[in-house]
């Protein structure tokens, strides 16, 4: 099996890495942050002219229509620059999920005006205690509880009553959300709609994950930015042995969690039946990577570097919030292991990355072609 990027989704992530370069610089987005919302619309009218808000809305819809496979590098460039949440709420998780309506269906003409760049969608998931960017949002996705499952309903802000929240991470603007569910606002029934939010939360979760690992590239890259430079001894510190272990051991941590990232995006993009294991395994592996960043990033940096003058404090806060967002890790350690328990054939072991029973690749089945080609080479 190649699962290798092609050439073309490279090429796209080293685009979008050089525009967020230029225009998401730690000075710009500090500057935003400290407004009274937090975000620039200068910055999301540019996002949207780059066609990044319209990446997985379809073409008829006036998007792109690509796949959820084509989010794994650009995720990775999201959380590296540290972009505002409702990018990725909006373009990704609320796509998702207004997509999933039938056609003709009213709510699907907020995927136009997303595409466009005109609109922001909050998501409330019940995983998600609190909302973010509620406060801003043309629209907010909620959930409701009923016998038969999840509810969909589509409000505006009017219609809500939001109170806004502290953070540790500056650039989130959380809010607790207070609504009343009613025919006019539903979307999706209890049965369609639990359907919905399940693959909302697998898409939720696996964003935060790509975000984490390139959060922990970034605290990489500004420590041995900085240790090149800090001297102790008339010696660039970054000479001394002990350091360069420490950030030795975030690459391993980086390069661990990337095939097992990946791997979650190739379930979730063809639905396959361990999807639930393969998305909490990978959310584990890079919050684990991007608190491992952290901690040694934060060692060979000292004390200051958790000041507000010094870059890493910005990307070091927004890891340790996405590490609870989507499912913290008791949420996704349980389904973990549940999956992996679920019955003494369990496909576990590196034999059974791609099993017997969901791995195919363009209709033909892995393992048959395997076993073809040893008989023939045995031949």
């Amino acid at each position: 099996m190649d699962f290798t990027f092609s050439e073309d989704q490279a090429a796209f992530r080293d685009s979008v890495s050089r525009f967020l370069m230029t225009e998401a610089a730690p000075e710009m987005l500090r500057d935003i942050w400290e407004t009274e919302t937090g975000r620039s619309p200068e910055l999301w009218g540019k996002i949207a002219e780059q066609g990044l808000m319209g990446l997985s809305v379809s073409e008829a819809d006036g998007g792109m229509g690509m796949a959820d496979i084509d989010w794994a590098l650009l995720l990775q460039e999201v959380g590296y620059y540290s972009l505002p949440d409702s990018l990725t709420d909006t373009a990704y998780v609320a796509v998702g999920m207004l997509s999933a309506l039938p056609e003709g269906h009213a709510a699907r003409a907020w995927l136009g005006k997303i595409a466009e760049g005109s609109c922001r969608v909050a998501v409330g998931h019940p995983i998600n205690l609190n909302v973010a960017d509620a406060a801003k949002a043309d629209v907010l996705l909620l959930p409701h509880v009923t016998a038969a499952g999840l509810e969909l309903h589509l409000l505006t802000p009017g219609q809500c009553q939001i109170t806004a929240l502290n953070s540790i991470d500056s650039s989130r603007r959380l809010s607790k959300v207070q609504w009343t569910a009613s025919d006019a606002t539903r979307v999706l029934d209890g049965v369609q709609g639990q359907k919905v939010w399940d693959t909302a939360g697998e898409r939720g979760a696996l964003a935060a994950a790509a975000q984490m690992l390139g959060l922990a590239q970034r605290m990489l890259d500004l420590s041995v930015d900085y240790v090149a430079q800090r001297k102790q001894f008339d010696k660039a510190i970054g000479s001394f042995q002990a350091v360069q272990h420490h950030l030795a051991d975030i690459v391993t941590k980086i390069e661990f969690a990337k095939p097992v990232l990946y791997r979650a995006f190739y379930a979730l993009q063809h639905g396959e039946a361990d999807l639930a294991v393969r998305i909490s395994h990978a959310k584990l592996q890079c919050s684990e990577a991007s608190w491992f960043a952290s901690r040694n990033s934060l060692q060979v940096h000292g004390a200051m570097g958790y000041t507000w003058e010094v870059d890493l404090q910005m990307f070091m806060k927004r890891a340790w919030v996405l590490d609870s967002a989507w499912g913290d890790k008791g949420y996704h350690s349980a389904r973990l292991t549940q999956g992996l328990l679920r019955s003494p054939n369990a496909p576990v072991g590196p034999g059974a990355t791609f099993d017997r029973e969901i791995a195919s690749v363009g209709g033909c089945n892995t393992q048959a072609a395997i076993k073809n080609i040893a008989e023939e080479v045995a031949a």
